[in-house]
């Protein structure tokens, strides 16, 4: 006798997060990658707190960003004016309301870091540990 089929998630695309057979155009899922991606970028949060007070020339943002590359940092400003969260003016570079709207969220994500780092440590620890 057959087993019932049971329905299962599509399988994720091979070096992809999305299931196979996803609309790539989607704006509810492309928008939503795009948006961490930028996020997740390893200078993102950094530049975004150092221009959190004030503006601040590129030269400033070289020296208080250590291990940036003055083309990583260039490429990441870019980006961060494409997508509309910073802008250029007579002072450096300025966070607009944009901008300054995302960093309540960050606060927000650094405060469940705090929250629940010492319950990471012990999961990695335990996952890590004799098997």
């Amino acid at each position: 006798m057959r087993r019932p089929s049971i329905p299962t998630a599509p399988r994720p695309r091979p070096g992809t997060l999305l299931p196979a057979g996803a609309d790539l155009s989607c704006p509810q899922t492309c928008a939503t990658r795009q948006t961490l991606a930028r996020l997740a970028d390893r200078w993102t949060v950094q530049l975004l707190d150092r221009l959190a007070t004030a503006p601040h020339r590129f030269g400033e943002l070289r020296a208080s960003t250590p291990g940036i590359s003055e083309k990583m940092l260039t490429q990441t400003l870019r980006s961060l004016e494409r997508d509309g969260l910073l802008r250029t003016s007579d002072a450096g570079y300025a966070l607009t309301p944009l901008g300054l709207s995302l960093l309540e969220p960050l606060s927000a994500v650094r405060m469940w870091a705090r929250t629940n780092m010492s319950s990471i440590d012990e999961a990695r620890r335990s996952y890590d540990g004799p098997h």
